[in-house]
């Protein structure tokens, strides 16, 4: 068990204009530890009110944060980097403890990479003069869009709002965050380092609660650009109040990838990474992980044998403990909706259940466990192989050939990421060419680099978070073209 006390952080606050507010609010809401059931905290539930009192904020901080030193938001930026790596294993504790991951110290410190990335964007966004001829001058710049709204997910609160973060502040924006209702306090301690690392009153704000508050924000035309993270239904709700006033979005809404496993393939490699990421990592609940494992049918029969003895092999339990891979599902709710569907797979005949499907017991009852699933000859076009599970169930589908492979993959309403195990490198540039995917893994499943941009295709989603591609986000080109006399 972990020995770091993180009582002191969760505390029903919120912060705007630089200062933490919210500990009288009329309404709070409660978060239990996924693991334990018991209550973890209090957090306030926002409403308009505190919305708009957060985007004055940062309207006001605006004008001084974009016109500012751009090596001022550098400093900064790097200057908050370096307070998360040292207190990347408190994130670590905290993430666990509110969402049920399997504890791992390194992870904020990796996810600040983001940081460090962007801040060195911060002096290198630059325009471009258009040779127009005669006495015309004709240049361009890239200017911030002003507040940005971020609405952030649950699963991976640190990782997702850094790369958000890193981005929108680089490029002279000022934000205001809706923390996951289901995730609040990790959000929250972004607060407490950002503010030691100098940030402006105003130029980051964080408020808690449902869905009034995130409503209130979206809905708001004060609000410059929205930047969400989570699933369709919602995302549909995001739309639709962003089109009153015809905000721009960007969108990452989950997937159900594909993991194409050919014959030629290293099949020990390819039946831990399809194990570990298809139905272990997180209890399944994260948005690129490879739910969907197509296997050659040449080699059908040793891959799932190989995928089977990993999941019957990992250790399920508390996520402190050392040793164990696999943790519960972040709350009540989230069980019995997956367990529903587990069931209807098995009932409509969607797949043959291999191992899994219960509810774990004993001295993981008091948790919201369920045991990692595996389904065979699952039918492509089933709800099964089609919807989003977000739970620790794994779908595998056979293939024929390299061409049914591709069909199988891409017949799917969503594109976040696909997977490709082969050792035939014309197969893999072939395959990831065809692919409807916005981020492919090739032999192994890459870590969100800073560098790198990632976003969906389809349903999945549209713009791009990390790369060059993620600072253009919150940047507006504005031209000007002068008549010289």
């Amino acid at each position: 068990m972990t020995t770091h006390d993180i009582a002191p952080l969760v505390q029903p606050r919120m912060l705007i204009g630089g200062e933490w507010v919210g500990r009288d609010a009329a309404t709070m809401l409660a978060h239990h530890d996924p693991s334990t059931g018991d209550l973890l905290g209090h957090f306030p539930a926002a409403g308009a009110y505190e919305v708009d009192q957060a985007i004055v904020a940062a309207q006001a901080a605006f004008p001084a944060w974009r016109d500012g030193a751009p090596g001022v938001r550098r400093d900064i930026l790097l200057e908050a980097a370096r307070l998360i790596r040292d207190r990347s294993d408190l994130f670590g504790a905290m993430a666990s403890h509110e969402t049920g991951a399997i504890y791992a110290p390194g992870a904020a410190a990796y996810a600040a990479e983001h940081l460090v990335y962007y801040a060195g964007w911060a002096d290198k966004v630059d325009g471009a003069t258009t040779p127009m001829g005669g006495a015309v001058f004709n240049y361009a710049v890239y200017e911030p869009y002003g507040v940005v709204a971020v609405l952030n997910a649950w699963n991976g609160p640190v990782h997702t709002a850094l790369m958000k973060l890193g981005a929108i502040l680089a490029a002279g924006n000022c934000v205001v965050v809706k923390a996951p209702e289901l995730g609040p306090f990790a959000t929250l301690m972004l607060g407490d380092v950002f503010r030691q690392a100098g940030l402006p009153p105003g130029v980051l704000n964080i408020v808690t609660g449902g869905g009034e508050a995130g409503a209130a924000l979206v809905s708001d035309p004060r609000i410059g650009k929205i930047s969400f993270t989570g699933g369709l239904p919602t995302a549909r709700k995001v739309l639709r109040a962003a089109a009153e006033h015809a905000t721009p979005v960007v969108m990452e809404l989950g997937g159900k990838s594909a993991n194409l496993v050919f014959a030629d393939a290293d099949l020990d490699a390819a039946a831990a990474m399809a194990a570990r990421f298809g139905c272990l990592t997180h209890a399944g609940q994260g948005c690129m992980l490879p739910t969907r494992l197509l296997v050659d049918d040449r080699v059908h029969d040793e891959v799932v044998e190989r995928v089977l003895a990993h999941v019957r092999a990992a250790r399920v339990g508390n996520p402190f403990t050392p040793g164990v891979a696999y943790g519960p599902v972040i709350n009540d709710g989230a069980l019995q909706r997956i367990s529903a569907a587990i069931d209807r797979a098995r009932r409509d005949g969607d797949g043959r259940l291999l191992t899994g499907g219960e509810r774990l017991g004993g001295e993981l009852s008091s948790g919201y466990f369920l045991a990692p699933t595996v389904f065979g000859d699952v039918d492509n076009a089933s709800p099964l192989a089609q919807q989003e599970l977000f739970g620790p169930v794994l779908s595998i589908i056979r293939f024929s050939d390299e061409a049914d492979a591709i069909a199988k993959a891409n017949h799917s309403p969503m594109g976040l990421a696909a997977y490709i195990h082969s050792n035939d490198l014309n197969r893999t540039h072939r395959v990831a060419a065809a692919l409807e995917a916005g981020y492919i893994g090739v032999n192994g499943f890459p870590p969100l680099p800073a560098q790198a941009a990632f976003g969906g295709y389809k349903q999945s989603g549209y713009g791009r978070e990390g790369g060059r591609a993620g600072i253009e986000e919150f940047l507006r080109l504005k031209n000007v073209y002068m008549q010289l006399r």
